[in-house]
């Protein structure tokens, strides 16, 4: 059957519940490198949802950090967030069979994070559902990360369906804007446990 309908995930907080563990790497890192971490608090509000460099030059442009240690604060979080994804990253069944059954529905399914390539693809893998999507977009596929709309539109103009027939599914607010602005129907949760068959379906408009 040839599928018209198009879904798209974000990863974090949505397909993985690997949100903290993004978190606590980039602190772990900033505080070997600068002596500093970010609060729960300002991670949920200014910097959940965005990429580890966008995260690192606006911490930089408050003077919080010094520039010159951004790379290394960068590198170090990437080695931090491998290590946590091997430790803790399992197969997620409900994920398998919830792509497996939209697909019988007729949809296409992808993926587009603000990860790397590298970390977006071994969370996958060890959820199980790697190799079940159609299309995987990250931030290194784009110009521009979320909140801009890019990599949904790239996906979307791939596939050459009406946006009217495209849902993504997102939970940070950064993520949201992203979505709601590329026009696409937008279904919004809270974390990665509420992204079932049953769950999703039932937010469809």
């Amino acid at each position: 059957m040839k599928r018209k309908k198009l879904i798209i995930f974000d990863l974090d907080g949505v397909l993985v519940e690997a949100c903290e563990w993004h978190r606590i790497a980039l602190n772990e890192a900033l505080r070997e490198v600068c002596d500093y971490e970010i609060s729960k608090k300002d991670h949920e509000e200014t910097f959940n949802g965005i990429p580890t460099r966008v995260k690192l030059k606006i911490l930089s442009e408050k003077n919080i950090i010094k520039s010159e240690c951004c790379e290394s604060v960068y590198r170090l979080k990437q080695e931090k967030t491998v290590s946590i994804i091997e430790k803790n990253a399992n197969q997620r069944i409900e994920k398998m069979q919830l792509i497996d059954r939209l697909k019988s529905d007729g949809f296409i399914v992808a993926c587009f994070t603000n990860s790397i390539r590298k970390t977006a693809e071994m969370m996958l893998k060890k959820t199980g559902v790697l190799d079940k999507l159609d299309m995987l977009v990250t931030n290194q596929d784009v110009k521009k990360p979320k909140p801009s709309p890019e990599g949904y539109n790239k996906i979307v103009d791939y596939y050459k369906i009406d946006k009217e027939n495209v849902y993504i599914v997102e939970d940070s607010p950064k993520g949201v804007e992203s979505a709601k602005k590329s026009l696409c129907k937008v279904i919004v949760v809270k974390n990665s446990y509420e992204v079932d068959y049953n769950s999703i379906k039932e937010k469809m408009i």
